[in-house]
């Protein structure tokens, strides 16, 4: 079910709202707009990006083992993922996974479900 809601869904999604918003907005605006969010979001995942290896490398300076940031670091491969595939809905998650506060929450969750299984 989870690979029939990433490969199906999703798109139909995506595809209804780039239609509702090309309707609305009109068609260059709204490819310009979908350019401009890749933009924005490619910035600030380096930016981001960098914070949070240069978190990793001070935590394994200091002897602990980075796990969250690696968790982090995860959470912004995905939102790199997002922000470049064309769409409001994805762009709309990957906005989300940048924001470190959000981020932060997801990666503590992850890293806890992750120490429950065993697989850490």
């Amino acid at each position: 079910m989870p690979l029939f809601i990433l490969f199906v869904i999703i798109p139909v999604i995506e595809i209804t709202v780039l239609i509702k918003v090309g309707g609305f907005l009109g068609l260059f605006p709204t490819i310009g707009l979908i350019l401009l969010t890749a933009m924005i979001g490619v910035t600030l995942l380096r930016v981001q990006g960098l914070s949070t290896l240069m978190r990793a490398s001070e935590s394994m300076q200091r002897g602990g083992l980075p796990a969250k940031e690696m968790a982090e670091g995860f959470l912004l491969a995905l939102a790199g993922a997002l922000l470049l595939t064309p769409g409001f809905v994805t762009d709309t998650f990957g906005f989300l996974l940048l924001t470190p506060g959000i981020r932060s929450q997801l990666a503590t969750k992850i890293l806890r479900l992750a120490l429950q299984k065993g697989t850490i």
